[in-house]
C-alpha cells in the first residue's frame, strides 16, 4: 500500500475520494437507523421513546469507541507521514488490544449505571421497559463496535475509506433481514420487540469485524509484523489514548448534551415529544450524511501532512472541506424546510408526533451548518494533535451553556419545549465563533497560515 498515497496530488480530488466513499457508508449505516426506527414505530409509540430514551447510553459506547478509533488515526497517519513503518506496525496491534480492553471496561459501567441512566431522564412505564430491553442486548455486543472503530481508524489512517463504506452497506441489507425475524418473531423465533432491534444490530457488528479484519489482512498492512511487536506496549496504549480520550469526551458529551434534551422535553412536554424528536434525530442525519465523509477526509489529510511537514495543504484540505461543507447543507435546509411534516409523517402515524417533529425541524434546519463548520475545525484539530480543545467546546456545547439556556428559554420567557429547540440554534452558534476563533489561533502558531 502507498503510505504517501495522502502527501501529494490536488486536494480537491482526495477529499472526494476519501469523503464520498465515507459519506456513502454513514448513509447507508444511518439507513439502518431509520430502519431500525420504523420497525419500532410498528410496534408502538412507547417503542419509539424507548429507542430515544436509548439513544444517548448508545451513543456513549459509540463515543468512546469511535472516539479512541479517531485517536489512532490521527497518531497511524502522523507515522505515516513521517515514514516510521515500525512506529506505524507498534500502532496498529495496540489500537487493536486496547479496543478489546476498553470494551470490557464499557459493558461494566454499562450495565452498572443504565438503569439509573434511565431513571434521571424520568422514563418510567412501558417507555423505561423497552429502552432497558434494547440496552440489555447492546451491551453484549460492545466488543465488536470497539473492534470494528479500531480496524476502520487503520485503514483511514491509509487513506482507504471502502473497506468501511461496504460493510456499512452489507450490513444494511442484513439488518432489513434480521430486525423483524427478532422482533416479530418470524420463521419460528421468539418475538422479542425493541430488544430484536438491539440483536440484529449485534450481529451485524459481528460480521463486520470479521470482514474489516479480512479486509486489513488481505491489503497486506499486517505483513512483516513480528510476534514482539503485537506485544502490548503501556507507551503505545497512553499515547492512543492521550488522543483518543479527548475525541471520545467531545462524543461523550454529545450523548450526555441529548440526555440533557431529554430530560428538559420530559419536563415541558412528554413521551410523544420524546418520540418526535428520536425521529427527527434521523431525518437530521440524513441531511447531514453528505458532509459527514468531510471529517474522516480532514482528518487523515491533515494527519498525514502535518507528520510530513506539508503545511500548505493542510490549510487547502480545511479551507476547502468547509467550502464544500456549507454549500451541502445549505441545500439541505432547502429541501427539509419545506417538507418537514412529511418527513416525520413517514416513521409515525401519531399526529402529536408529527407536529411536534415538523416544529423541531424547522427550527434546527438553521443550525445544520454549525455542524460542519464545528466537526471540520475539530477534525483538522486532531490531525494537528491538538485534541483537546474538542473536550471543552463540547462540554460548552452539550451541558454548560445547554443548562443555563434551556430553562431560560423554556421556563422564564414561557416557550416551553420550543425554548429547548431555539436554544440548541442559540448554544451552536456561539460554539462555531469560538472554535473557528480557536482553530485560526493555532493554524497561526503552527506556520499553516
Amino acid at each position: 500500500m502507498n503510505d504517501a498515497m495522502l502527501l501529494e496530488g490536488d486536494i480537491k480530488e482526495l477529499i472526494k475520494r476519501l469523503s464520498v466513499p465515507a459519506s456513502t457508508g454513514f448513509l447507508f449505516n444511518t439507513m439502518f437507523n431509520v430502519t431500525d426506527t420504523l420497525y419500532a414505530g410498528m410496534l408502538s409509540t412507547d417503542a419509539l421513546a424507548g429507542l430515544s430514551l436509548s439513544f444517548p447510553a448508545f451513543f456513549i459506547i459509540i463515543a468512546f469507541t469511535a472516539g479512541m478509533g479517531t485517536g489512532a488515526t490521527a497518531i497511524i497517519s502522523n507515522e505515516i507521514g513521517k515514514m516510521d513503518i515500525e512506529r506505524v506496525r507498534k500502532y496498529i496491534v495496540n489500537s487493536i488490544s486496547l479496543s478489546i480492553i476498553l470494551s470490557g471496561l464499557l459493558t461494566i459501567a454499562g450495565r452498572l449505571s443504565i438503569g439509573a441512566m434511565f431513571n434521571l431522564m424520568g422514563a418510567q412505564g412501558r417507555s423505561l421497559k423497552e429502552a432497558l430491553g434494547y440496552m440489555n442486548v447492546v451491551l453484549y455486543g460492545v466488543v465488536f463496535f470497539s473492534l470494528n472503530a479500531a480496524l476502520n481508524s487503520i485503514l483511514s489512517a491509509y487513506g482507504d475509506t471502502k473497506p468501511y463504506r461496504n460493510f456499512l452497506i452489507i450490513g444494511f441489507f442484513v439488518n432489513i433481514i434480521l430486525d423483524p425475524l427478532f422482533i416479530f418473531g418470524i420463521f419460528g423465533m421468539p418475538k422479542m420487540g425493541t430488544a430484536g432491534v438491539a440483536l440484529a444490530t449485534v450481529a451485524v457488528q459481528a460480521l463486520g469485524s470479521a470482514y474489516l479484519l479480512k479486509r486489513i489482512v488481505q491489503k497486506g498492512i499486517f505483513d512483516g509484523i513480528g510476534i514482539y511487536e503485537i506485544k502490548p506496549s503501556i507507551f503505545h496504549y497512553f499515547q492512543i489514548l492521550q488522543q483518543g480520550i479527548p475525541s471520545a469526551l467531545n462524543m461523550a458529551s454529545i450523548a450526555a448534551g441529548m440526555f440533557v434534551i431529554n430530560y428538559f422535553i420530559m419536563e415541558y412536554s412528554g413521551a410523544k415529544t420524546i418520540a418526535a424528536y428520536g425521529i427527527s434525530l434521523r431525518i437530521e442525519q440524513i441531511a447531514l450524511l453528505p458532509t459527514i465523509g468531510l471529517n474522516v477526509a480532514v482528518l487523515s489529510i491533515v494527519g498525514q501532512n502535518f507528520g510530513a511537514q506539508k503545511y500548505e495543504r493542510i490549510w487547502s484540505a480545511y479551507k476547502t472541506s468547509m467550502i464544500y461543507g456549507v454549500a451541502i447543507m445549505t441545500l439541505a435546509m432547502a429541501v427539509v424546510f419545506p417538507f418537514a411534516k412529511s418527513l416525520v409523517g413517514f416513521f409515525s402515524r401519531d399526529s402529536q408526533v408529527i407536529i411536534s417533529g415538523a416544529q423541531y425541524l424547522r427550527i434546527e434546519v438553521f443550525t445544520f451548518n454549525t455542524y460542519v463548520l464545528l466537526n471540520v475545525s475539530i477534525s483538522a484539530l486532531q490531525g494537528l494533535k491538538k485534541p483537546g480543545f474538542a473536550v471543552y467546546i463540547g462540554l460548552y456545547r452539550q451541558l454548560l451553556m445547554p443548562v443555563l439556556i434551556f430553562p431560560a428559554f423554556g421556563e422564564a420567557m414561557g416557550f416551553g419545549v420550543i425554548g429547548v429547540w431555539w436554544g440548541i440554534f442559540a448554544v451552536n452558534w456561539s460554539a462555531v465563533f469560538i472554535t473557528i476563533a480557536y482553530t485560526m489561533k493555532i493554524f497561526s502558531k503552527k506556520g499553516i497560515i
